[in-house]
């Protein structure tokens, strides 16, 4: 375990003051990127799509619970697994209480391509309330990036072709199951595409993280005594 120097008090509130006018900016420049994210053009989905929910057959439409803002995390979830990634399920351990979306006028749910007797199995398990639903035997995940099957769609992850991430050694992110964000937004019965989001690009939505980066041993994901994320039901002790 490294722990940081200790320093006199006057040492660390100079240290501090510094570390504070880069949080600032940091902070600033987040913001910006918020407000330029939030004006970023919408696309018309034209394409039909049905999912497989707790009440049966929906399309993207009903996804929505009557609210005009749309949140779906694709989760990674494989028709052949019998549990759903572990990392998503780490992302999904911190999504918040569902009731401060819906004060906004905005849904949350989880969209995969297993089917629906997984999703509810695996989500029981790791005892989430927010709603899942089976995208399986439609379009939709190939047509936003998160499955990945060149045999059925172009090879396409965070905006960039298979010859671009082949060449900068993410050969990963060229088949399978992948996650991201998306966010749509209805307006009567015209549904848009906003914003989608993927990998490490959505490293602010891990709550987890963010706690430990204000701590000195901060993420303990690398070097010695590292932790690998696991399902939270399945850490020793």
């Amino acid at each position: 375990m490294r722990l940081p120097t200790v320093v006199s008090p006057e040492e660390w509130l100079t240290a501090r003051k510094a570390l504070l006018a880069a949080e600032t900016a940091a902070n600033e420049a987040r913001r910006a990127a918020a407000a330029e994210r939030q004006q970023l053009p919408m696309v018309r989905v034209e394409k039909k799509y049905a999912f497989e929910g707790d009440q049966g057959t929906v399309g993207l439409a009903d996804l929505f619970e009557g609210r005009p803002q749309l949140i779906v995390y694709h989760m990674m979830f494989d028709p052949a697994w019998d549990e759903g990634c572990r990392f998503c399920s780490f992302l999904m351990d911190n999504v918040g209480h569902l009731a401060h979306l819906h004060a906004r006028n905005t849904t949350f749910a989880i969209v995969s391509r297993a089917p629906l007797e997984k999703l509810q199995r695996h989500r029981e398990r790791m005892g989430w309330p927010m709603p899942w639903y089976s995208s399986f035997g439609s379009d939709f995940n190939y047509d936003f990036h998160v499955t990945l099957d060149e045999a059925i769609a172009p090879v396409e992850y965070n905006y960039k072709d298979k010859a671009t991430l082949l060449a900068e050694g993410q050969d990963f992110f060229t088949e399978g199951e992948q996650g991201a964000v998306s966010v749509f937004v209805r307006d009567g019965d015209e549904v848009f595409h906003s914003y989608s989001s993927y990998g490490w690009e959505n490293d602010i939505l891990h709550n987890t993280f963010n706690y430990l980066d204000l701590t000195p041993l901060g993420r303990q994901m690398d070097g010695p005594g590292s932790v690998a994320v696991r399902y939270h039901d399945r850490y020793p002790g």
